[in-house]
C-alpha cells in the first residue's frame, strides 16, 4: 500500500519532474544535439508533389496514341518550372523525347519520396542517382547500332518514328524523306558535328495541305514580288543583290517643316527627288543587277512608288521588306555580300541564280530562287506545319552521334533489368537506392501500354520475360497492340535521344533532392 501523504508516482507533478530529469540527462550526453528535420522533410515533400503533378499531367501524352493538353497561364510552382525547363533542355539537345524526359523524372521523384521516407539522406539518394545515370548510359550504348550518313533508309526510319506521335503522323512517309534530304544537304563532311539547324529555313504558308510540302535547294520568300509599277515576276540568269540602304529621297535627321511658297520651288523639289532616285537606279542597273532584295527599314521607307517605277522600267525584279534577321541566311545561301551603301554597289558583291520567279502557294504567292551558283550549305522547306522540326532534330542527332537504338520501351526495360541486377552487387543504402530508381524506369513501357489501351501489368511482365531471355530489342508496338521485335518494325530512334533523356532527368531530380528550404522572394 502507498503511504498516506507520500507523493504518487503517477501524479502530474512527479511526471513533470521525471521528464525534466530525462531531458537533462539527454542533454548531458556528450556530443549529442537535436536537429529538427521537419522543415526539410516538408520542403522535399512539397517539391516532389509539385513535380509529380507535372509529370502525371504530361504522362498521358506519351506515344502515338497519347492525349493532348490545354495550357492555362498563371503562377507556377518553382519546381514545376524546373520540369518545364527540363523539357526545353531535352528539346535543345535532341529535339525529341521531351515528354519522355519529364515522365522519367516524375517516376524517379516518386521513388525518391519512398527512399527518403525509409530514412535515407537526400545526398545519399542524389549520389546513387548520379552513378545510376552513368551506368544506364553504358547499357544504352551496348544496345546501340552504328549507322552511316549514307544509309538513307535508316535515317528515314528514325525521322518517321519522331513524326509518329505528331499530328501529321499519317504523312510521315512524305515528311521523313524530306527531312533527311534537307539535313544531309547542309552537312559539311569535314565537320559534321558543326551542323546548325538554323541553316535549314522552314517557311510556313497558310492555306496549303501537307501534300504541298516541298524541299527547295535554293531560297523561298514568303511574300510576292513588287508589282506597284508593273515590274517583272520572272527573271532568268538572275544577278541578285541584297541591299541594306534605302532607294528613296533622304530625310532630315530631326523633325522639321519645310515651307514651299511657289510652284517653281515645288517643281524643283520633285525634280531633285526624281534625279536622286534615278541616279541610284542607274548605278544598280550598271552593275548588271536584275533582282533586288531590299532589307526592311525602320528609319524611312526603303522604297517609294517613284523608285519602284524606275526599277520596273529597268526590268529589275524587287522583293522588299526582307527582315533583318534573314540577311545572314540569304547571303550565305546566295554566296554574296550585303551592300550597305549605293557607292559600294559592285558586280563582285552579287549572287547568281538560274531562275527567280513568283509562284502560287497556298492562299498566296511566294518568290522562289533556284539554280543558285556556288550555293552555301543551306536548305529551305515550304511546309504548312511545324512538326517537321522534330524530324530535322532527329537527323541532327544522328549526324552528331551516329548510333540508332530500338524504341517502344525496349531501352527502358533493358536498363531497368540490368541496373536492378547491378544493385545486387552493391551494399547498404546505395544498393537500395539504385534498385528503387531502376524500377522507376519501367514507367515508360508501362505508360506506352496504358495509353495504347493494353494491360500494362501483363505487357511489362512479358517484356521482362523476353528481355531476360536476351531479346533486348523487344518492345511495344502500340499500333499493333502487341510485343514484337521493335527493330524489325522499324521503330528506332537516335541513341542521343535516350542518353540525354536519362542524364537530364537524373540531373534534374538530383537538383530537387538537394533543395531543403524555400525562400519567398518579393
Amino acid at each position: 500500500m502507498r503511504q498516506i501523504g507520500a507523493p504518487s508516482t503517477s501524479s502530474p507533478r512527479l511526471r513533470r519532474h521525471g521528464r525534466c530529469r530525462h531531458r537533462r540527462r539527454a542533454s548531458a550526453r556528450k556530443g549529442e544535439t537535436y536537429t529538427d528535420t521537419k522543415r526539410r522533410d516538408d520542403v522535399h515533400d512539397a517539391n516532389i508533389a509539385s513535380s509529380r503533378g507535372v509529370a502525371d499531367a504530361v504522362r498521358t501524352s506519351l506515344s502515338p496514341r497519347g492525349m493532348d493538353k490545354m495550357i492555362s497561364s498563371g503562377d507556377q510552382e518553382p519546381v514545376a518550372r524546373m520540369l518545364a525547363e527540363l523539357s526545353h533542355s531535352q528539346d535543345a539537345v535532341a529535339g525529341d523525347g521531351t515528354t519522355t524526359v519529364v515522365v522519367i523524372a516524375g517516376a524517379l521523384l516518386r521513388r525518391a519520396q519512398s527512399i527518403l521516407a525509409a530514412g535515407a539522406h537526400p545526398t545519399a539518394a542524389a549520389d546513387s542517382l548520379h552513378r545510376l545515370a552513368a551506368r544506364a548510359i553504358e547499357v544504352l550504348e551496348g544496345m546501340a547500332i552504328p549507322i552511316e550518313l549514307t544509309d538513307r533508309d535508316s535515317l528515314v526510319k528514325s525521322a518517321s518514328t519522331a513524326l509518329n506521335s505528331k499530328v501529321v503522323s499519317q504523312y510521315s512517309g512524305l515528311l521523313a524523306p524530306l527531312a533527311v534530304d534537307a539535313v544531309v544537304s547542309v552537312v559539311d563532311p569535314a565537320h559534321p558535328e558543326l551542323l546548325d539547324l538554323r541553316h535549314i529555313r522552314i517557311i510556313k504558308k497558310l492555306g496549303g495541305t501537307v501534300d504541298d510540302t516541298e524541299f527547295v535547294h535554293g531560297l523561298i520568300f514568303d511574300k510576292k514580288a513588287s508589282h506597284a509599277a508593273g515590274g517583272p515576276s520572272r527573271i532568268e540568269n538572275a544577278k541578285i543583290a541584297v541591299i541594306q540602304f534605302q532607294i528613296s529621297p533622304p530625310k532630315t535627321d530631326i523633325e522639321q517643316s519645310v515651307i514651299v511658297s511657289y510652284h517653281a520651288q515645288m517643281d524643283r523639289i520633285l525634280r531633285e527627288e526624281r534625279n536622286y532616285v534615278l541616279g541610284m537606279v542607274k548605278k544598280i542597273k550598271a552593275s548588271g543587277c536584275n533582282v533586288l532584295l531590299i532589307q526592311k527599314s525602320i528609319l524611312r521607307d526603303a522604297v517609294t512608288e517613284l523608285s519602284l517605277h524606275y526599277l520596273a522600267k529597268a526590268k529589275i525584279l524587287v522583293v522588299k521588306d526582307v527582315e533583318r534577321d534573314e540577311i545572314e541566311f540569304i547571303t550565305k545561301t546566295l554566296n554574296c555580300l550585303p551592300i550597305a551603301n549605293i557607292e559600294h554597289f559592285r558586280e563582285d558583291k552579287l549572287g547568281y541564280a538560274d531562275v527567280v520567279e513568283e509562284v502560287s502557294a497556298g492562299d498566296g504567292k511566294i518568290v522562289k530562287i533556284t539554280g543558285i551558283r556556288d550555293m552555301g550549305r543551306t536548305a529551305t522547306v515550304l511546309v504548312p506545319d511545324r512538326s517537321l522540326h522534330d524530324a530535322l532534330c532527329v537527323i541532327r542527332c544522328l549526324v552528331n552521334k551516329r548510333f540508332l537504338i530500338a524504341g517502344g520501351g525496349a531501352p527502358e526495360i533493358e536498363m531497368s533489368m540490368r541496373l536492378a541486377a547491378w544493385s545486387k552487387e552493391l551494399h547498404g543504402m546505395e544498393s537500395y537506392c539504385i534498385k528503387e530508381f531502376a524500377d522507376a524506369l519501367e514507367v515508360i513501357p508501362y505508360t506506352l501500354a496504358e495509353n495504347a489501351g493494353l494491360n500494362p501489368i501483363a505487357i511489362v511482365t512479358e517484356l521482362r520475360n523476353r528481355h531476360a531471355k536476351g531479346e533486348k530489342n523487344t518492345g511495344i508496338n502500340v499500333r499493333k497492340g502487341q510485343i514484337t521485335n521493335i527493330l524489325e518494325e522499324n521503330v528506332v530512334q537516335p541513341l542521343l535521344v535516350s542518353t540525354s533523356a536519362i542524364s537530364l532527368a537524373c540531373e534534374c531530380v538530383r537538383m530537387i533532392l538537394k533543395i531543403d528550404d524555400i525562400v519567398t522572394a518579393r
